[in-house]
């Protein structure tokens, strides 16, 4: 009897030792398949990752091509403006440096200029700039040439000569000039009231000038009108 019940305890340990050892088995495989899982990524997580990276490249682009567009247009505009206050500057000194006609003498003769203004035109003595503080005594055209506004000029001559005239300078102060529209302030005749005319060419020179510039269709630029003060 004691026998007996000594193998029964014994096949019992035999059976519950192997279950033991199986179980430990099956753990051990189920972790390291776990762990062999987990040490890669799938197709599918891959691809997701490449278009997500896609779409934050074509972002990235999109944003550095608007930005150096922005940078492009910007600089024109800066460029641009710059261009018209340099032209506004030099015009207003221009017109502001206009010069009285003599009163009289030899000066007053053949070599005599005077002022003489049109709508699309001006011509007159003044002080033009040298570039190096000083100015020049000149025979000065402001004008409208093949859709450029050209100031031509050529040194006032003081006395009468025999050599022949000096050749004219023309210089571009700005392109892509439609039109030019000048007109002056004054009385051209005494008795006359003062008010603005289209023309000009009295023995005197206008209070004042007024210049107006259109530029080419489709042209965003913006000439502001321009009032000049002569030395009256």
């Amino acid at each position: 009897m004691a026998g007996a019940y000594r193998r029964a305890i014994g096949s019992a340990e035999n059976i519950a030792s192997w279950d033991w050892r199986e179980w430990r088995l099956r753990r051990g495989l189920a972790k390291r398949s776990g762990l062999g899982r987990q040490t890669g990524f799938t197709l599918l997580e891959m691809l997701v990752v490449l278009v997500v990276l896609g779409f934050l490249m074509v972002g990235l682009t999109q944003g550095v091509r608007a930005g150096f567009a922005l940078w492009d247009a910007q600089a024109r505009r800066i460029s641009e403006t710059a261009e018209l206050d340099a032209t506004a500057r030099i015009v207003r000194a221009l017109l502001s440096g206009v010069a009285p006609p003599p009163s009289g003498g030899i000066a007053a003769g053949a070599n005599a200029v005077g002022f003489k203004g049109t709508s699309d035109s001006v011509s007159f003595v003044g002080d033009l700039p040298t570039g190096l503080g000083t100015t020049r005594r000149a025979d000065i055209t402001l004008q409208v040439s093949q859709g450029r506004l050209v100031l031509g000029w050529k040194p006032h001559r003081h006395e009468l000569s025999s050599e022949p005239p000096p050749v004219a300078v023309e210089t571009e102060l700005i392109r892509g000039i439609d039109r030019i529209e000048l007109s002056y302030w004054g009385s051209p005749s005494p008795g006359q009231a003062a008010s603005w005319q289209a023309q000009w060419d009295g023995a005197g020179i206008p209070e004042l000038i007024r210049l107006q510039l259109a530029f080419a269709e489709g042209d965003r630029r913006r000439f502001p009108d321009l009032i000049a003060a002569t030395q009256f």
